[in-house]
């Protein structure tokens, strides 16, 4: 395992503390601590705010949520329920409250998992003024009758929505969209996977110097964030973007999964397919009707980028999710790691993608070129026809993951004999033709 892994677990295990929400404190403190991280390899991650009331297509910025303690102490004056010990205990959103209750007052704003007797709940209330409390369904069933003091210290008041940015050129101003989300509060896979998987493969990419692409990562609050960053960079977006990968739920030890950009005709579908086929065959495919994060967004109609996701487990088809027990046992650094690579190949199959034409009419002559050995063993004999074949289809019209698909290899097996046929003379660029479905 790489030790990126490692690393990526270590940062999550700093943010994982910060009770995040799609506004406030939380988020400016955990898009810091990327800021610095990324910093280190001298990557500019910018922050936005946008003020409260600000409209963005039908949707409005809310009033922004801060939270400082919340509790429920029973008659002895103990804290049965509290904010500091783990932050899902209140439901996100909250309004300030300090009320005495009887227990069946407070019931209506105790939340729990029947399901998931031992487990802490995930629940929100963006938009509509309410509080609660969240608990085990355990817990929750062993409470006795008397009275309570519920406490909820919070500010909800105009303030704005925080989100964060980067780019990281190429030689061309096409653009590769990363996106993630910083909203949630200690929950691991649904929450933290998705931007310390990004951080890393933003440092992997400010490292390369070979960058064909311009890479633009986006660190937004989910469904608010991606709604305003659109509104406020949809042309850019439409004019420049053409793949991308919305990043979450990256890191547990399960299986693979994939869901497609809303029609799944996008380069960004295609190599998600094709990676995954090759180093995940056991991966799971969902339908654009199983949606559920910000793709929803990207990939509405009239915006139509092309993003596609490819994940671990997927949201909400894990027990563990919008829960406590999604934590920092359940994503694991080999996890992690895991994700970090599928997406890193994904982008190096995006990096390498073109199409060619053969400059000669039938077969070149490999002998005279050192490209054809007499000695006929199998390896030899193999390579000789991987070259043929990658030859027999570089006729304009065929991509080099065209071809991969068609010999049913990694494409990345293939760039070494693209090289070496350009570098021959054998073939020649024509990217203006794109690819089958290739988008670009």
């Amino acid at each position: 395992m790489g030790g990126e892994g490692f690393q990526m677990h270590r940062l999550a295990q700093r943010l994982f503390p910060i009770c995040r929400s799609i506004t406030g404190d939380g988020v400016r403190a955990s898009l810091r601590i990327l800021q610095e991280i990324l910093q280190e390899d001298g990557i500019d991650l910018k922050m936005h705010e946008i003020p409260s009331g600000e409209k963005c297509f039908d949707w409005t910025i809310p009033e922004e949520w801060n939270i400082n303690d919340a509790y429920i102490l029973d008659q002895a004056g103990k804290k049965i329920v509290n904010f500091k010990n783990n932050n899902l205990h209140v439901v996100s959103y909250s309004e300030p409250v300090d009320k005495i209750l009887t227990l069946q007052e407070l019931d209506e704003h105790l939340y729990s998992r029947p399901d998931l007797p031992d487990a802490i709940p995930y629940v929100t209330s963006y938009y509509r003024r309410h509080w609660g409390f969240c608990l085990s369904h355990e817990q929750r069933c062993s409470l006795p009758d008397g009275q309570y003091r519920a406490v909820i210290d919070s500010t909800l008041a105009p303030g704005s929505l925080t989100y964060a940015d980067l780019i990281i050129p190429g030689s061309t101003n096409r653009e590769v969209m990363i996106s993630t989300y910083v909203c949630h509060p200690s929950m691991a896979n649904n929450e933290l996977s998705g931007p310390v998987v990004a951080t890393y493969l933003a440092k992997w990419l400010s490292s390369r110097s070979d960058r064909r692409y311009t890479y633009r990562f986006v660190f937004v609050p989910e469904t608010i964030g991606s709604i305003a960053y659109v509104s406020r960079h949809l042309l850019q977006l439409k004019q420049h973007v053409i793949a991308g990968f919305n990043v979450t739920c990256v890191g547990d030890e399960r299986t693979y999964s994939y869901l497609p950009s809303r029609l799944g005709r996008t380069l960004s579908d295609r190599v998600a397919l094709h990676v995954l086929r090759h180093r995940a065959p056991g991966f799971k495919a969902y339908s654009f009707l199983d949606r559920g994060s910000d793709e929803r967004q990207y990939c509405a109609p009239g915006v139509d980028l092309p993003i596609a996701s490819v994940m671990r487990s997927k949201y909400a088809a894990y027990p563990e999710y919008h829960t406590s027990k999604d934590d920092l046992t359940f994503v694991t650094p080999a996890g992690l790691q895991g994700g970090y690579e599928m997406l890193k190949e994904c982008l190096e199959v995006i990096e390498a993608e073109a199409t060619y034409r053969s400059t000669v009419l039938c077969e070149p002559q490999l002998g005279k070129r050192g490209l054809y050995s007499s000695l006929g063993t199998r390896d030899i004999e193999k390579s000789v026809l991987m070259r043929t074949d990658v030859l027999c289809y570089c006729d304009g019209d065929h991509s080099l993951l065209d071809i991969a698909d068609i010999l049913g290899v990694p494409q990345k097996d293939l760039r070494s004999f693209a090289t070496e046929l350009l570098d021959h003379g054998l073939i020649e660029f024509c990217e203006e033709r794109g690819g089958r479905g290739q988008g670009l």
